[in-house]
């Protein structure tokens, strides 16, 4: 399928997880987020694959988080395997944390592994997203032109909530940075009136269909533009039909939903996709 077939989806935001410890994982998570209100996929790439195809997503944004520092090279080596065995299908995010005393050394090995971003979750790494510790991480990744994919925002802690991402956003202006679940997950009012006016943040819609009405849903999407939406399912913890459907029920248009879908993706990543004006994004070196 090419990319500017208006059928063309691409999922930004997928966890994938080992066989042998994917039902932990995704069990987990549950825990963490509460019971969640369907069954879910089991958070394997075969399963990935498949349920995706059957609903007509095309490519999938990768990645896996390390809670602990000692996890960072283990969850960058599986990702890294599994983008290069599905090149085609994956483009694969790193995992980085703060609190490693080879945080350095990490960020080149995923660079070097050809790892085409960061992923960062710091309500279950437990860091405070404007911590100086992380921001040594977004420099790294400012100067190297590698995005940054975050969850943002849990009304339960406070360690990932809009005001900290602008703190973020202010001190790193050219830092491509991703803003999961439209910049604030259960505190999606606090993210639409402090985050829309910085301009290199892009977010994804993942997790947030089921706690938010279409029209305010919609309201989200016109709080950043389209150019700045990309579809994401939060997979394993959603299925992608119902996500997918959620979001052609909008009252979008032809270029709202290219843009979501996949325009915004490819931009951002440099996906050099057939039907993609968009040249790969090379960045400055990536090395430190």
């Amino acid at each position: 399928m090419k990319l500017h077939d208006p059928r063309m989806v691409i999922d930004s935001h997928c966890h994938i997880y080992p066989d042998e410890v994917a039902a932990k994982a995704v069990a987990s998570i549950e825990t963490f987020y509460g019971e969640l209100p369907e069954r879910h996929p089991d958070g394997s790439v075969r399963t990935l694959i498949r349920t995706g195809s059957a609903c007509g997503i095309g490519h999938y944004i990768v990645h896996s988080v390390a809670v602990l520092p000692r996890h960072v090279k283990n969850v960058n080596h599986f990702i890294a395997r599994q983008a290069d065995s599905h090149p085609d299908l994956f483009t694969g995010l790193g995992s980085l944390h703060p609190d490693s005393e080879t945080l350095e050394a990490d960020f080149n090995e995923l660079y070097a592994l050809g790892l085409k971003g960061v992923k960062l979750h710091p309500d279950t790494q437990r860091f405070k997203a404007d911590d100086p510790k992380a921001m040594r991480i977004y420099e790294m990744c400012e100067s190297s032109g590698l995005p940054v994919c975050v969850h943002t925002g849990d009304s339960r802690y406070d360690y990932s909530n809009p005001g900290r991402i602008v703190n973020v956003l202010k001190q790193f202006p050219n830092l491509k940075f991703i803003g999961a679940h439209f910049g604030g997950w259960s505190v999606w009012e606090e993210a639409r009136r402090l985050l829309p006016d910085f301009p290199n943040l892009v977010v994804d819609t993942s997790s947030s269909s089921y706690w938010l009405k279409k029209e305010k849903f919609l309201e989200m999407i016109r709080a950043y533009g389209s150019e700045r939406v990309m579809f994401g399912t939060d997979y394993p913890f959603w299925t992608q039909k119902p996500e997918i459907d959620f979001l052609r029920s909008l009252d979008l248009d032809e270029k709202e939903t290219e843009d979501i879908f996949w325009r915004t993706c490819t931009r951002l990543y440099g996906l050099p996709f057939e039907g993609s004006s968009t040249e790969p994004d090379e960045g400055s070196g990536g090395l430190l």
